[in-house]
């Protein structure tokens, strides 16, 4: 693997060499710029995955090296360093691009993690990119984003699943975004240039549910004063979709279970049968064995729709999407609001990662356009999110103890924390990703923390914990 590129600028040779020396020790590739004029001529040669600037240089300052860096490779992450820290200038810098702000004097250790964090980032977008890039020439995934070891699962079974014309049956909880698996299924098959019909079964009275499906004829019942083709007939040489299929009574289940053994369907009134070429994929929200067990969905019928399976994850299950998620809504959605924005602030980030979304994607989408509204500035910060996200989901009283020497709380917390990652390592068997969801964490969170407590502590002899 390439090491990956580090631009330190600061015209003080002490702050260069401690830093060269330190990130080389590391395995960053590593040039250095003795002030902001050299770093904006290096930057227009050549690129780099991370830039650290100081904030106050003689010429040209830090956040000058910050507009270069953004204008000449807006994918490049900055970091700025500065003694004289303000709320003002930290505020600008963010607004400006900037992934994060560090004050002198800092520890070489918070240097090198903010740096992991930084490029870790660098390394989402730059896969969130070049994914969006690979599939934006299959025009049925334009809309998912992701790159999640389950969701790369999810779309190698949707490619498979296109090219046939087996039933598909999509789970999922609500919000996860099963009808944009029924679209790419259509739009990556043979049927892409048929009508891709969809249908929330939940929407149809139960009285008009069968006309609906399957058409009626003239005079069939009262108010039938002209004859309808019906959802099937309409989505002809295309693909139907209905979600929500355990809405389906079961009495006209036994109807759909013939239409799709038969690929023919009846108009109610009709005394004949009508030929369909239709492909059907259905959905639902439920626990389908439990849809079966209380006779909401007839058994018969669940085996003929669940002929190819796709279950898609929930947000909380996946959770190091959420910032190629963010970073999607953010640019389509404050296109769509006419504003600009950038990014947003770490913390804010933070605290979108640690929310359990039991809206799924659709409750984090409306979470993003409430802030782009409401929100000011060119980036997201935390005063932008409902508070709600912050709140923890219960609240306990907590048995504590207060010497009467006092104590050292950071001390206290760091062990309290470190203590919580071993418990959880040790439920999960060492499985990092089980462990981090044990404790409402994102994958990339729990990594950061235990890199933390390994260099305060010498890692034990026993087998070391799995990351999977």
């Amino acid at each position: 693997m390439t090491a990956a590129r580090v631009l330190v600028v600061d015209d003080e040779r002490s702050m260069r060499d401690l830093l060269s020396i330190t990130l080389r020790q590391a395995g960053y590739d590593v040039t250095l710029a003795d002030g902001g004029e050299n770093a904006v001529d290096v930057m227009k040669s050549d690129s780099f995955d991370l830039v650290i600037t100081d904030l106050r240089m003689r010429k040209l300052d830090g956040l000058a090296v910050l507009r270069a860096a953004k204008e000449l490779s807006p994918s490049t992450v900055v970091v700025v360093v500065t003694a004289f820290a303000s709320t003002e200038t930290a505020v600008e810098a963010m607004k400006l691009g900037a992934y994060d702000y560090i004050t002198k004097p800092f520890k070489l250790d918070e240097m090198r993690l903010t740096i992991e964090k930084a490029l870790e980032r660098k390394r989402l977008q730059d896969e969130n990119i070049a994914l969006k890039r690979e599939l934006s020439k299959e025009r049925g995934f334009e809309n998912f984003v992701g790159r999640s070891r389950r969701m790369l699962e999810v779309f190698d079974t949707i490619r498979k699943a296109a090219g046939g014309t087996s039933t598909v049956m999509v789970t999922g909880e609500s919000g996860t975004g099963k009808e944009l698996v029924a679209l790419a299924i259509h739009h990556e098959g043979g049927r892409r240039h048929g009508p891709f019909v969809s249908v929330n079964c939940g929407a149809i009275p139960e009285g008009l549910m069968e006309s609906e499906l399957f058409g009626h004829v003239r005079g069939a019942f009262t108010g039938a004063v002209a004859s309808t083709q019906g959802l099937f007939a309409s989505a002809e040489g295309g693909t139907l979709f209905l979600d929500e299929i355990t809405e389906i009574p079961t009495t006209i289940q036994v109807k759909l279970l013939r239409t799709i053994q038969e690929r023919e369907v009846r108009r109610v009134g009709d005394t004949r049968d009508t030929k369909i070429n239709v492909r059907l994929i259905a959905a639902s929200n439920r626990d389908l064995g439990k849809a079966v067990a209380d006779g909401s969905l007839r058994e018969d019928l669940f085996y003929r729709l669940n002929v190819i399976p796709v279950h898609l994850p929930p947000l909380r299950e996946r959770r190091e999407d959420i910032p190629l998620l963010v970073s999607h809504f953010i640019q389509k959605l404050s296109g769509q609001l006419g504003k600009r924005l950038t990014g947003v602030v770490p913390d804010a980030l933070a605290v979108l990662e640690r929310y359990h979304w039991p809206g799924n994607i659709r409750e984090l989408e409306n979470v993003i356009e409430r802030a782009i509204v409401l929100g000011s500035g060119e980036v997201l910060g935390v005063d932008a999110l409902p508070s709600t996200l912050a709140a923890p989901r219960s609240v306990h009283e907590v048995a504590v103890d207060l010497p009467s020497g006092g104590l050292n709380l950071d001390d206290v917390l760091d062990r309290m924390e470190q203590r919580y990652i071993e418990m959880a390592l040790e439920r999960t068997g060492g499985v990092q990703t089980r462990a981090a969801e044990l404790l409402g964490l994102s994958f990339r969170q729990f990594r950061y923390k235990l890199q933390k407590h390994a260099q305060r502590t010498s890692p034990r002899p026993t087998a070391g914990p799995r990351p999977d």
